[in-house]
């Protein structure tokens, strides 16, 4: 199936997107993890695009969209997607996220009418961090505030950023210095609390060996959400659509099968 590029104007951000499928079919918001654009989850805009109408974001910051204007919270990336769905009439969309494409989706299916919602190695639980991370925290944050006053302000916050670049995750030093703000504030947030106000059906698929949204989160998950299944893949990573396509190809169909046009 032929895939379009598009883009939109939306809070200031360039948005864009490619669409793919019949224009009749089903419509489908496929949103990708951090750190990755569109083309990352291009083996599930695949399986679908055949007989659903799918609509493939590159999220704000991320691919050939631009960064938002400020650090956004999940709250601005969701409305982001809201305006997205009305400004193009989209009707009741299947959710489709993986990792941080999860946290909206979460959001933003307990709060309007979605058709489903698939998560997979969803994000939106906040981790429970041990001691040796929050002291690791807050003398990073004593550092940011006494370096430049013992140093300078050059060699105070030269520092700062070697020691930033050494602590952080890779996903973290990657990114631009408003993305680290963005993740920063959205890695945070806790989403439990808006998990049992989803009304549509959700379909949990995760790796079992996923060690950046453990398979603890999905059962987390499926505990909150009304009506919730999971699929867990043995072997599988954080990007289980990709370890095992061809188990994740069969699970996602059958959840489909009823809103796929065949």
């Amino acid at each position: 199936m032929t895939e379009t590029l598009k883009e939109t104007e939306i809070d200031g951000v360039t948005l864009r997107y490619a669409e793919a499928g019949p224009d009749d079919g089903i419509p489908v918001i496929l949103m990708h993890g951090w750190g990755c654009d569109h083309s990352t989850v291009a083996f599930i805009e695949g399986c679908l695009s055949p007989g659903m109408h799918i609509y493939n974001l590159d999220l704000p910051g991320h691919g050939m969209s631009t960064e938002p204007p400020e650090a956004w919270g999940i709250e601005r990336f969701t409305g982001l997607v809201e305006k997205f769905i009305r400004l193009n009439g989209i009707d009741r969309p299947v959710l489709i996220g993986h990792s941080f494409g999860g946290r909206i989706s979460i959001l933003l299916s307990s709060r309007n009418d979605v058709r489903k919602v698939v998560l997979v190695d969803a994000a939106g639980i906040k981790p429970r961090r041990p001691l040796k991370y929050y002291l690791k925290v807050y003398s990073f944050k004593a550092m940011k505030r006494l370096a430049p006053v013992f140093l300078g302000k050059k060699r105070g916050n030269a520092l700062i950023d070697r020691r930033r670049a050494k602590a952080g995750s890779a996903d973290y030093r990657n990114s631009s210095p408003m993305m680290r703000a963005v993740m920063s504030r959205c890695v945070n947030e806790d989403l439990k609390h808006v998990m049992p106000s989803i009304k549509a059906p959700v379909l949990l698929i995760w790796g079992e060996n996923d060690t950046a949204t453990p398979l603890s989160d999905a059962k987390t998950m499926e505990r909150l959400i009304p009506d919730a299944g999971l699929v867990s893949f043995p072997g599988c990573g954080h990007y289980s659509f990709l370890d095992n396509p061809a188990g994740f190809k069969a699970v996602i169909l059958e959840f489909l099968k009823k809103d796929m046009k065949h």
